[in-house]
């Protein structure tokens, strides 16, 4: 086993370890946590500490941007989040996510929350306005299925990045609105937005930007704190694309996809373009392996074909949230 895989599975006893001694609303209380913890729809064994204090990983909420037309410091082929709302379009490259994994922001108006949960590979956007108020989000320093639970600081709520639901506190059983997003290259960002805008550190000494602090997991034979079931006839890190089919979640393999280059699935149009690297393999993001861009697309009322909301991420978290659910593999 790689070194940087021997030190994540002892970082992982050690704080499975300590959570099992500490995880309870009595100790996150006497921590400064204000949650009503009266209020939640999980069992609390399922939470795990992932190391880092609330907010140890610092959200991103004065967010700065430079002009992506001529930016040096990021490669072309390295992974961004790349969102538009209205004509403004901006990108949130993973070399800055990587360490903030949240950046609380306003496009076009809209106030947003773009995430980023390594340990998922999940990259998910929200609208961050619910019943009328504006919530502020950051990182609880909790973990679920190795999935990041985020927190509002209006109402100490937790909620799972994942699915976007509210598990405890006032807010439980409130879901956030999704946005359309793509995980894409630097380069297919700038080829769709010659204009856009990219996210850029606030400052660019506070962490090693462009590193990747979880070398090699991608390829591990097994995801970082996680003791629930591993999926079967996949292996537990294989990525998957997750859509909407029907108003319910479904899995494509990555590898199929590859395999195929363009294919339908409940009226989503999906296609795969090489020329993304892995934000989660090498030391350095911009020379990981090639992994991909996918697109998720559905035919409008005007026969155009318009993005649609979807998710790459690993097969272990899939089915740990939809455990009924088969990833479609061929």
């Amino acid at each position: 086993m790689p070194i940087a895989q021997t030190m994540i599975a002892a970082v992982a006893l050690i704080a499975w370890t300590t959570t099992m001694a500490t995880a309870s609303p009595e100790v996150w209380k006497r921590q400064g946590w204000k949650t009503d913890f009266t209020k939640h729809s999980i069992e609390w064994r399922e939470v795990l500490s992932g190391g880092p204090p609330r907010d140890g990983i610092p959200s991103i909420d004065h967010p700065k941007f430079a002009a992506a037309a001529g930016l040096r410091g990021i490669n072309d082929n390295e992974p961004v989040i790349g969102l538009e709302i209205d004509g403004d379009a901006r990108a949130y490259p993973l070399r800055v996510l990587t360490w903030h994994e949240i950046v609380n922001d306003v496009v076009a108006g809209k106030p947003v929350t773009v995430t980023f949960c390594p340990l998922c590979n999940a990259a998910i956007v929200f609208d961050r306005v619910l019943d009328g108020q504006t919530l502020d989000f950051g990182t609880s320093g909790m973990l679920r299925n190795s999935d990041l639970i985020m927190y509002d600081r209006q109402s100490h709520s937790w909620w799972q990045q994942f699915t976007g639901q509210s598990i405890a506190g006032t807010h439980t059983g409130k879901e956030l609105r999704m946005i359309p997003a793509r995980l894409e290259s630097f380069a297919r960002f700038k080829a769709r937005f010659p204009k856009g805008k990219v996210l850029v550190p606030n400052n660019p000494n506070m962490r090693n930007y462009g590193r990747n602090p979880y070398v090699g997991y991608d390829t591990a034979a097994a995801p970082f704190l996680f003791a629930g079931e591993l999926p079967k006839g996949i292996a537990a890190m294989a990525r998957v694309i997750v859509i909407e089919n029907g108003g319910e979640p479904t899995a494509v393999s990555m590898a199929l996809l590859r395999s195929k280059g363009r294919m339908t699935l409940g009226g989503t149009v999906l296609t795969w373009e090489k020329g993304q690297t892995s934000a989660l393999d090498g030391p350095v993001i911009a020379s990981g392996r090639d992994i991909g861009n996918v697109v998720a697309q559905r035919k409008g009322a005007d026969g155009v074909l318009k993005d649609v909301r979807y998710d790459v991420t690993f097969a272990f978290v899939y089915h740990a949230f939809h455990p009924k659910s088969a990833i479609v593999q061929r």
